[in-house]
């Protein structure tokens, strides 16, 4: 079976990673289930023997679909060949995502997550450990950043563990990491989804200065006398973010 490279295409082999992710994955409570990136079929084997449930996978490559539907003679009809970027949500009822997800799309696919925050309870995903650690740290880390904020206003996030490069077939030049996303149930309140966004973005677009010189077009200069604009954007908590899209212009 080929590797693409231009796919971020590398299999985990290591029977003892893809048992601790499917155990974690039995943690969630779920009748739908979206595999990302089955690739060889490493995790699918596994996924295939939870009894009882609605599954279907998302794989881009031909090559690697006609393999699974070859391997796995039930997956005939359950695989949609198209990057998961591109796909419309693919249960009416929620679903839980799972993957070994493509290196070079991971932070797409978690915004992609987001856009179906109401459909999907739970995602347990591998990523490049960079990622995976940007989705979980919080205020006050170095790679705390949007995708920190903008994932943890909706789901809980929570790392689980590494996993090391040799459990790959080609090893990547990177580490990996496994996290689990659970929706919170106590949503922040925000005035929009767009207004926080842009907040967010344009707050930690120049995170070396403080907030009052980042986010100025966005408040009105009474406003921006608070205290709070006197900090950087690393140092303001989710919920922070959340309580100051009320009094930005225009809200």
């Amino acid at each position: 079976m080929q590797l693409k490279k231009s796919l971020g295409q590398h299999f985990l082999k290591d029977e003892s990673i893809i048992q601790k992710i499917v155990d974690e994955l039995h943690k969630e409570t779920f009748t739908n289930l979206l595999e990302v990136g089955p690739g060889g079929g490493a995790l699918t084997k596994k996924l295939l023997q939870i009894p009882n449930i609605n599954f279907k996978a998302v794989e881009l490559d031909d090559d690697k679909i006609a393999y699974l539907n070859k391997t796995y003679t039930v997956l005939q009809g359950k695989i949609i060949g198209q990057s998961f970027l591109d796909i419309d949500a693919p249960f009416d009822e929620p679903f839980t995502v799972i993957g070994n997800f493509p290196y070079n799309i991971s932070t797409q696919i978690l915004f992609k997550v987001l856009d179906w925050k109401d459909q999907v309870p739970s995602v347990i995903g591998m990523f490049q450990k960079e990622v995976a650690e940007r989705a979980a740290s919080k205020e006050g880390s170095k790679v705390y950043g949007v995708l920190s904020v903008l994932i943890q206003a909706f789901y809980e996030v929570e790392y689980l563990f590494d996993v090391s490069n040799q459990c790959f077939n080609p090893p990547p030049k990177v580490q990996s990491g496994v996290i689990r996303l659970r929706r919170r149930k106590d949503v922040l309140p925000v005035s929009s989804d767009k207004a926080f966004k842009m907040l967010v973005k344009t707050a930690f677009n120049q995170r070396r200065k403080t907030l009052r010189n980042a986010v100025k077009g966005l408040f009105a200069p009474e406003i921006l006398q608070d205290d709070i604009f006197n900090k950087r954007a690393e140092a303001l908590s989710v919920e922070d973010f959340a309580a100051l899209t009320f009094k930005m212009n225009g809200q």
